[in-house]
């Protein structure tokens, strides 16, 4: 894969999930390239996810995307080639359950500040706004279609809502201004790093607590999963060869139900499935997401590497393996409840 070179990425939202893998691609894969990283640490950014990297080329900066005048001068003073945007609320049941104020200002007035400053930021070759498949809304369990580019939005949760509002905006920014702006829309991520409150690290941390997993309604909601290092590979090649306006749509074409991928832990655990526990169904749950990704694969080059089959039990082990980091994450962010 060709190298950025001897440019600055600056890199919004990095000490996530998917920022913070795809920091140490990046780092890994282009030696001459300087990364700048901005993240107002959340509950689910965690500088601890960044150890290691090289000081002569990683830099970690404390910011809010939502304050422009910081915005403007970090642009100003590092003037990046490649900017890309990982920073979102995005968690479906905080959404739902804990008020829509903090979505709306980091995924839409928050994407909207970037673009501003964008705006006047001559030395940029390319903006990617990493978005989600569930701008799509849903699908049947029956149909064998899966979202393309040119599929309607029908957002169904306040947090999809938001990311289409976002993507929407860099559109129009891109339609109106010409800026050079690619949009991704990913499927459900797995691997390394995740914040737990997501399906698989929080069900598995309930089952190295010994407690059971909690399953919303009858657990045939079906999720195509992919692993977050192809994930980020594919982003490196849309910021590197994305056509600018264009959308790509990310997947491994894993489809999942949750039940069976709870019956893939308990096996890992060597537990019965009697440690499934159905809880009542949240609103608006989306039955099945499923991914076209026939434009990037065909259009960029890109290929996924990593099978769910292959895959999962070793994301499962990293996070048996790195309990202390789990248990730092949850006592750093003061989180009592974590929903699935």
């Amino acid at each position: 894969m060709k190298s950025f070179g001897d440019v600055t990425i600056l890199i919004f939202g990095g000490a996530g999930f998917i920022g913070s893998n795809f920091i140490r691609k990046v780092i890994f894969l282009s030696p001459n390239t300087k990364v700048v990283c901005v993240d107002v640490l959340t509950y689910a950014g965690n500088k601890e996810n960044l150890e290691g990297l090289p000081k002569e080329r990683f830099i970690f900066v404390k910011g809010d995307i939502a304050d422009r005048a910081h915005m403007q001068k970090l642009f100003k003073k590092y003037s990046p080639a490649y900017v890309i945007n990982f920073a979102a609320e995005s968690h479906v049941d905080r959404s739902i359950h804990g008020g829509v104020e903090a979505f709306i200002r980091t995924n839409v007035l928050g994407v909207t500040v970037l673009l501003e400053v964008l705006r006047h930021t001559p030395s940029i070759k390319k903006f990617v706004q990493v978005s989600t498949d569930e701008v799509y809304g849903s699908l049947h369990l029956a149909s064998k279609k899966k979202f393309t580019e040119q599929s309607p939005l029908a957002p169904n949760s306040p947090y999809a809502a938001s990311k289409t509002s976002s993507d929407l905006i860099a559109r129009a920014y891109h339609m109106t201004y010409g800026l050079p702006i690619v949009i991704t829309r990913c499927s459900n991520n797995y691997g390394p790093y995740q914040y737990p409150e997501k399906l698989i690290p929080y069900s598995i941390i309930r089952l190295m607590e010994g407690k059971p997993i909690a399953i919303y309604g009858d657990g045939r909601y079906v999720r195509d999963w992919i692993h977050v290092e192809d994930h980020c590979t594919a982003l490196i090649l849309a910021l590197l060869r994305g056509v600018p306006g264009e959308i790509y749509n990310i997947g491994a074409g894993e489809e999942v139900d949750n039940l069976t991928l709870a019956e893939r832990m308990l096996r890992f655990f060597k537990k019965s499935k009697s440690e499934i526990v159905f809880v009542k169904d949240r609103p608006g749950h989306d039955r099945r997401y499923a991914i076209d990704s026939s434009k990037i694969q065909k259009e960029l080059g890109w290929r996924p590497k990593h099978t769910f089959h292959s895959s999962f039990e070793p994301t499962i082990a990293w996070y048996v393996q790195n309990a202390a980091w789990v248990r730092r994450s949850l006592a750093r962010a003061g989180t009592a409840n974590i929903h699935i």
